[in-house]
């Protein structure tokens, strides 16, 4: 086989090994289970392929390097399908420096799902809210939450098991508005 080809060859598997890889992890993450069973045997059998080239061609050190370098891409073609797919929900947690349901209101007028109480921080008085949105909408949390109240203090993550509660039964129905 012509050795530019082989590179070629192998530069490609390994990007697709390691993106099926990542988009297998982030699927047991979210409980897609058998989904990513049913997407490891692929993976394993492209990672034999992929291997076994440059294994056949060992003393080809551009081989080595190419599998290297398709490894290296794979994470960012998989973390950029991560990003695309945004699978799941997100639970922000967010600390508002004035003791008032304003922000709570407003965001409920966006359609976020949230729950607020009374907290004491550092410097007094603060109210906490807990805002649950799907994982496709969490950038446009945060910059809702940064344009009502630039000084919140915000901690997000991924919310694995969700049950109950009315907006888990609103969003089933219908999607959230994107006002």
């Amino acid at each position: 086989m012509n050795p530019i080809v082989l590179v070629i060859i192998i530069f490609l598997i390994s990007i697709v090994y390691v993106t099926l890889s990542t988009v297998r992890m982030i699927l047991m993450m979210k409980g897609y289970r058998y989904l990513a069973a049913g997407l490891s045997i692929i993976e394993v059998i492209i990672n034999i392929l992929g291997l076994g080239l440059v294994l056949e061609n060992i003393s080809e050190i551009q081989n080595l390097i190419s599998y290297a370098v398709g490894f290296g891409a794979g994470v960012i073609v998989g973390s950029m399908i991560e990003d695309k797919i945004s699978l799941g929900y997100v639970t922000a947690t967010v600390v508002s420096p004035e003791n008032s349901d304003h922000l709570s209101k407003q965001l409920r007028e966006k359609g976020y799902g949230v729950t607020d109480w009374e907290t004491n921080g550092h410097e007094g008085p603060r109210r906490s809210l807990q805002i649950l949105t799907p994982k496709k909408r969490e950038l446009k949390l945060y910059q809702t939450i940064k344009e009502l109240e630039p000084q919140a203090f915000v901690v997000a993550n991924d919310s694995k098991t969700i049950h109950g509660g009315f907006w888990i039964r609103r969003v089933r129905g219908r999607t959230m508005s994107h006002r």
